[in-house]
């Protein structure tokens, strides 16, 4: 049993986390929430948005503030899994081969523009978010923990892009959209100076061991039957829409278990230890809408049709 000493510590350090991600990310709360929830629910988030709208800084942003080592991947077409992986390499010296390792091998990995590479470069992070290691040779390598993927992805009607296959956008627990400032944000922006210099300079409010202790405290959540019952009636409404055409394919159990994993996240978020129907309706678009269609943007107008047609246990 945790004490209630040890609760209120653990409030105070979120609310710093949450202060210095919003002081590097203006005026956009809710979806660093999103971001900082999935990462708790052990999970990987795909950004979709146009450049230029701080999908890079919101993933140096994370790493600063909660100490986590992170590399970054520029994928491009002619990217190839061993860029990502890494590669054995022979050692004439030594007359054997040596492992290399990609950058893959971080605590929190930045794919910027994950579709401008090839199916065959995205499927090579497939492994290592699922797993937690690549397979190289035969051999297995463990990743770091914790091990976060932060991929962004251009919108689709933009030219040079593959879009992911459903398999790969099912490993991504959630999706989301930063969008442009307000007008108040984008002024303290344009006068505030260089965020990149302000997260270069940023001491971090926990390290990785913190965050594997918030992970294991996101399991904790209750969830109630009722809560359960719900959930089941989403995926079924998803499935029911995808037999009527509106979409292309209905949520899998998998997408079920991640849609609980995100609501546990999400009712941690704001000092609760009970999962409600709200926090199931907070996230639902952002878990739902990239499975449904394949795109954010097109997800979304059905997920919030399905949150207005499923009544609530």
């Amino acid at each position: 049993m945790i004490s209630s000493e040890k609760h209120q510590n653990d409030d105070q350090q979120l609310s710093e986390v949450m202060a210095q991600l919003e002081s590097f990310i203006v005026g956009k709360t809710h979806e660093l929430k999103l971001a900082l929830a999935t990462l708790l629910a052990g999970g990987h988030l795909l950004v979709e948005d146009l450049p230029g709208v701080g999908k890079t800084t919101l993933a140096r942003s994370l790493a600063a503030t909660l100490g986590l080592n992170w590399n970054r991947v520029q994928f491009t077409s002619d990217l190839l899994p061993a860029d990502i992986t890494g590669i054995s390499i022979f050692d004439v010296s030594s007359q054997e081969f040596r492992f290399h390792h990609g950058p893959v091998f971080t605590s929190l990995l930045l794919a910027d523009e994950i579709n401008r590479a090839p199916p065959k470069t995205q499927s090579a992070l497939l492994e290592a978010m699922e797993e937690s290691q690549v397979t190289i040779d035969g051999q297995t390598h463990q990743l770091a923990k914790p091990f976060f993927v932060v991929a962004t992805q251009n919108p689709l009607e933009q030219l040079g892009v593959y879009p992911l296959p459903e398999s790969q956008l099912d490993r991504f627990l959630s999706c989301i959209e930063i969008g442009y400032p307000s007008s108040e944000a984008e002024r303290v922006l344009l006068t505030g100076g260089d965020r990149r210099q302000l997260v270069d300079e940023a001491t971090p409010v926990i390290n990785p061991e913190d965050v594997l202790y918030w992970q294991s405290r996101t399991h904790q959540i209750f969830t109630a039957p009722p809560i359960l019952d719900y959930t089941q009636n989403l995926l079924q409404a998803t499935r029911e829409m995808a037999g009527n055409g509106a979409c292309s394919t209905g949520l899998s159990p998998r997408a079920g278990l991640s849609l609980l994993a995100m609501s546990r996240a999400w009712a941690l978020l704001h000092q609760r230890d009970m999962v409600l129907p709200e926090d199931l309706q907070a996230v639902f678009p952002c878990v739902a809408a990239h499975r449904l269609s394949g795109s954010l943007k097109r997800g979304t107008p059905i997920a919030m049709e399905i949150l207005d047609a499923v009544d609530i246990v």
